[in-house]
């Protein structure tokens, strides 16, 4: 890692912001599930081989990327506070943070390591605050490799939207390098009144949600207060390899097979019981992307459910097909929930505050095109996570349905022991 680190040089920031001013005094307002998210950030990375920004100067890419917020002026905004203490995005204009730096391994020499944690080196890990009013809800690092390739890193603040707005909006900036004029500008989804989409007055805004912790308050530093260190380990499975985990799954005939998804998660859940001695894992979280919820053209929080799946039974001596099936049928939605315990403005932690499983498997990296390239590999993590642990399901380069790579993040205490249960009871490594 340390050799990594040093590998990385020549490091100039700037800020580049629209082409056009969005107007004065124009201000998005951010709904519940926006500032529920206020404590997390995405991290991408996509890895582009030569020749995506061959013969492209620096000074080439921002005259694109003007054009780019142009129709996603939202994340040049900055965060500022009504009168009520509620924030807000002011759409000042203020624009992207841009990171150039330059590599001394090339692309293929960076991409054999198996430490997650080089990824970090290529990518922001800003948060918002302490002053809000400075502090960019978007950062990008362009790092170009001895070889001629280049990564793009994405600092996304999750109180702008899910996964799924992280990609349309760095896709929309491909479209623009490829001379096409976007169909429409992205906007955030509005925040309502009243929000109509959830009714049940049933509930009781006392008791937190099962799926949050709550923590702080953080006042204008917005990031989680935990100092647990937490290690990234990731791994690719195979559709031979799959095969051979749902074969182990159902070694009962069963007439119930489970989706890719939730028997990954089976097994990381059955696995980590083993380590912790069952504790704290009667209940995790299952993220997925609501696709009836979500319109084209809009980012938001508001498209993810956060469902919540609890157990009596032993994690550790459950049969991982009964817990996949846990996962598929038993999760309950807590927006609703979480929305309500919002209006209070509390500080909480969602990723992390149980195990949390997120579904990326949906999230369409792999079709950002520059110039005929698509990235080699995309590196994801979602950084200022409480203690559980987060695991994230994702596609695969080739994009087939049957194949996945998995990114695990936990307590660094925990990880050796982690990888050695998968890998002697499930022959994962």
């Amino acid at each position: 890692m340390h050799n990594e680190q040093n590998s990385i040089y020549d490091v100039k920031i700037s800020t580049v912001s629209a082409g056009f001013i969005s107007g004065n005094d124009v201000a998005q307002e951010l709904t519940e599930m926006d500032l529920a998210m206020k404590l997390h950030y995405l991290r991408f990375v996509y890895y582009f081989k030569k020749p995506a920004f061959d013969g492209f100067t620096i000074f080439t890419i921002k005259e694109t990327m003007f054009n780019w917020l142009n129709h996603a002026y939202i994340p040049c905004g900055r965060i500022r506070k009504a009168d009520s203490g509620r924030p807000f995005i002011k759409c000042n204009d203020s624009g992207v943070r841009i990171i150039e730096a330059k590599c001394h391994l090339s692309l293929d020499e960076w991409l054999q390591s198996r430490d997650d944690s080089r990824h970090k080196f290529l990518v922001s890990n800003q948060v918002l605050g302490p002053d809000l009013a400075f502090s960019p809800l978007v950062l990008i690092q362009l790092t170009e490799f001895k070889c001629g390739g280049t990564s793009v890193g994405l600092s996304w603040s999750h109180l702008l939207g899910d996964t799924i707005s992280a990609v349309s909006f760095i896709k929309l900036w491909a479209q623009v390098i490829a001379g096409h004029q976007p169909a429409q500008i992205l906007i955030m989804a509005p925040k309502q009144s009243k929000d109509h989409d959830f009714q049940n007055t049933n509930l009781n805004p006392d008791t937190d949600p099962l799926s949050v912790k709550r923590v702080g308050p953080v006042g204008d530093l917005w990031s989680n207060p935990n100092n647990s260190k937490m290690e990234t380990f990731s791994f690719y499975i195979s559709k031979p390899e799959l095969t051979r985990l749902q074969e182990k799954m159902y070694e009962e005939k069963v007439d119930q097979e489970l989706p890719v998804f939730e028997g990954i998660c089976a097994v990381i859940w059955k696995s980590l019981a083993k380590v912790r001695d069952e504790s704290g894992l009667k209940v995790v979280t299952v993220c997925k992307s609501d696709v009836t919820n979500r319109s084209k053209g809009i980012i938001t929080n508001k498209s993810q459910t956060i469902g919540v799946v609890k157990t009596d039974m032993s994690v550790e001596k459950c049969s991982p097909l009964k817990l996949g099936l846990l996962i598929k049928d038993q999760a309950d939605d807590e927006r609703e929930k979480i929305e309500e315990t919002m209006r209070n403005l509390d500080d909480f932690l969602i990723y992390g505050a149980n195990l949390t499983f997120v579904d990326m498997s949906d999230a369409t990296f792999y079709e950002m095109e520059v110039r005929g390239q698509t990235p080699v590999y995309v590196n994801c993590f979602i950084d200022s996570i409480g203690d559980q642990g987060v695991v994230l399901v994702l596609p695969t380069p080739k994009g087939d349905s049957d194949e996945r790579t998995v990114s695990i993040t936990v307590p660094e205490n925990e990880m050796a022991k982690l990888k050695t249960v998968l890998k002697e009871d499930w022959c994962i490594e």
